[in-house]
C-alpha cells in the first residue's frame, strides 16, 4: 500500500510569504496563552487528552503501520505494533491510571518549630507551560507518545517536531493531531534542517530531544540562548557482557534477536559484546546460527527491516571495509536475494577488533556486532569507565562479578539476562547518564520532567519572628536563637 497518495495536500499551511520561525512563534504565543487561560489544569482534562492520545492511536493502527513499511522500505507490522504502537499506548494508559495520584500536593515538615507553631509546607507539581518534542526516526511514534504522555499528563500544551526521515509516517502524524487536537493543544511541525533549526530556537518551556548526541549538543546550545531547560535522551555504545557460567547459546539467542529488531537501529541495542576468551568462536558461530534461524531466506525477505536508508547503510558498510583492512576478522549471514528495498543489511559479525576501528569508536546503530574476549571482569569495569557513559549496560549470567559490575559502572540502566525490556517498565525512569543524555522520563518520572515542583509555604497564627524579635532592632532572644543554631 502506498499510503503518500494518500496524504497529498497534507501539509504545513504556506510558508512562502512568511518565515517558519515567525509561524511557530505565533503558534507558541497561542498556546501559551491558551495554558495561562486554562489554569489550574484539572485531572479531569488531562485524562481526557490522554484519551484522545490513545484513540488517535488506536483508531488509525493500520495507517501507521502502512506508513512506517513506506519509509522504511521494509517493516513488518508486528515489530511497528510492538515497538511503537503497543508501548505508546502503554505509557498513555499508565499516565492515565496515576495521573490523579501524582497531581496530590506532596506534604513537607517545616523546620523546627515552625511546625509545632502552625505552619504548613508542601511542594505543588504545576504544569510547565508549553513543552517542545524532538523525536527521532528510528520509533518515530514511540518517541512521540512515550514523552508526550508524561507531558499531557503534567498539564502542558505541546509542540512537536518529528524526523524528516521518516517522511511518510511524520506528516500522517501532523495530519491526525490536527483531528483529535486543537492547534493551541498539541501542534506537529514537519520539515527538514530549517524547520528543526527554527524549532529549537523558540522560548519553549522545556525541549525534549531524542537522537544523536552531535545534534543533542546543538539542541542543547540552541535552548540555552533562550534559558529553556532540556531532556536529552541520547545513545552510545552499549556493552553487553558474558559471564563464566552464561549458556552460549541462551546468551546467542537473546543478543541476536536484540541486535537484528529494527536492524539494530535502537539507542539501546547491544553495541558491542565481552565474552570470556575461550567462547569467544563459539559465541560467533551461535550468533549467526542464531541469526538465520531467526530471518531464513525467504522469510527473512519479508520479516527483516530494512536500513532507513541508502546514506545509512553507506556509513555502516564503511564502518565493516574500515574494519577489515585495520585486522578485523568479519563474518555474516548470508544477504537475502528477494527483498523490497536495496537497503537491507545482514547482521554482520567483528571479532579480532580494536580500538582504532570506527566501529569502536562510534555508535553503530545498525546490525553489526563486535565481540571481545576477557579474561578478568576487572578488565571489563576499566575498559567500560574508560569511556564515555553508556546508554544501557547488559549482564547475562549470574554471580558476584555481574554485581561488581553494577556497583562499579555508571550507565543510563542496567539490564540482567534480557535486552530492550528494561525500557518499556514504565515504573522505571529511563535517560542516560554523560554523553548518553541528561534527565529521565517515563511514568512518574516523565511526570515530574515536565513539571515544575513549587514550593508552598504558608505561616501559621503566631507571629515567630515577632516572638523571636527577629525584625530589625534584633532583639536578644533573636540573638540567642541565633547562637543555638550555630552549635555543632
Amino acid at each position: 500500500m502506498d499510503i503518500s497518495t494518500n496524504i497529498t495536500g497534507m501539509q504545513l499551511p504556506p510558508l512562502a510569504d512568511q518565515d517558519i520561525s515567525q509561524y511557530m512563534a505565533n503558534i507558541l504565543a497561542r498556546q501559551r496563552a491558551a495554558f495561562m487561560a486554562e489554569l489550574p489544569v484539572s485531572k479531569a482534562v488531562r485524562v481526557d487528552r490522554l484519551n484522545r492520545a490513545i484513540a488517535l492511536l488506536l483508531d488509525h493502527q493500520q495507517a501507521f503501520i502502512a506508513a512506517l513499511k513506506e519509509d522504511y522500505g521494509q517493516r513488518t507490522e508486528e515489530l511497528t505494533l510492538a515497538a511503537d504502537i503497543v508501548p505508546s499506548v502503554q505509557a498513555l494508559k499508565y499516565a492515565r491510571n496515576h495521573v490523579g495520584e501524582w497531581m496530590k500536593k506532596d506534604r513537607r515538615s517545616p523546620t523546627f518549630p515552625l511546625g509545632l507553631l502552625g505552619s504548613r509546607a508542601w511542594v505543588e507539581n504545576k504544569p510547565k507551560g508549553v513543552v517542545g518534542i524532538i523525536s527521532p526516526w528510528n520509533f518515530p511514534l514511540g518517541m512521540i507518545f512515550s514523552p508526550l504522555s508524561g507531558a499531557l499528563a503534567a498539564g502542558n500544551r505541546v509542540m512537536i517536531k518529528p524526523s524528516e526521515h521518516v517522511p511518510v509516517t511524520s506528516e500522517l502524524t501532523r495530519k491526525l493531531f490536527t483531528e483529535y487536537f486543537a492547534e493551541d493543544e498539541i501542534a506537529v511541525f514537519t520539515g527538514g534542517l530549517e524547520v528543526a533549526e527554527a524549532f529549537t530556537k523558540q522560548k519553549l518551556d522545556h525541549i525534549f530531544y531524542t537522537g544523536s548526541g552531535m545534534v543533542g549538543r546543538l539542541v542543547m546550545r540552541a535552548a540555552a540562548e533562550n534559558l529553556v531547560p532540556v531532556t536529552l535522551e541520547l545513545g552510545g555504545k552499549s556493552p553487553t557482557i558474558i559471564l563464566p557460567d552464561c549458556d552460549m547459546d541462551k546468551a546467542a539467542t537473546r543478543i541476536a534477536n536484540a541486535k537484528m529488531t529494527n536492524a539494530g537501529q535502537i539507542c539501546v541495542a547491544p553495541d558491542y559484546v565481552f565474552v570470556p576468551k575461550e567462547k569467544l568462536s563459539e559465541l560467533k558461530d551461535a550468533l549467526l546460527a542464531k541469526a538465520e534461524a531467526f530471518y531464513p531466506e525467504q522469510e527473512g525477505a519479508a520479516t527483516y527491516t530494512s536500513v532507513i536508508n541508502a546514506r545509512q547503510k553507506q556509513r555502516l558498510e564503511g564502518y565493516v571495509t574500515d574494519a577489515r583492512e585495520k585486522g578485523a576478522v568479519v563474518n555474516r549471514t548470508k544477504a537475502y536475494s528477494t527483498v523490497r528495498t536495496d537497503n537491507v543489511l545482514p547482521l554482520h559479525v567483528a571479532s579480532n577488533v580494536s580500538d582504532d576501528m570506527t566501529l569502536m569508536q562510534e555508535e553503530i546503530f545498525g546490525p553489526l556486532l563486535p565481540i571481545m574476549p576477557y579474561e578478568d571482569i576487572g578488565e571489563v569495569i576499566s575498559y567500560i569507565n574508560a569511556r564515555p557513559r553508556p546508554l544501557a549496560l547488559y549482564i547475562l549470567g549470574v554471580g558476584r562479578q555481574g554485581d561488581l559490575l553494577r556497583e562499579k559502572v555508571i550507565a543510563g540502566g542496567i539490564a540482567y539476562d534480557e535486552f530492550l525490556l528494561h525500557v518499556g517498565q514504565e515504573d522505571l525512569p529511563f535517560g542516560g547518564s554523560g554523553d548518553s543524555g541528561m534527565g529521565n522520563y517515563h511514568g512518574r518520572e516523565g511526570f515530574k520532567t515536565f513539571s515544575h515542583s513549587m514550593s508552598v509555604f504558608k505561616r501559621g497564627p503566631i507571629d515567630i519572628l515577632g516572638l523571636l524579635q527577629g525584625r530589625p532592632p534584633f532583639g536578644s532572644r533573636f540573638r540567642a536563637y541565633i547562637k543555638q543554631e550555630l552549635k555543632k
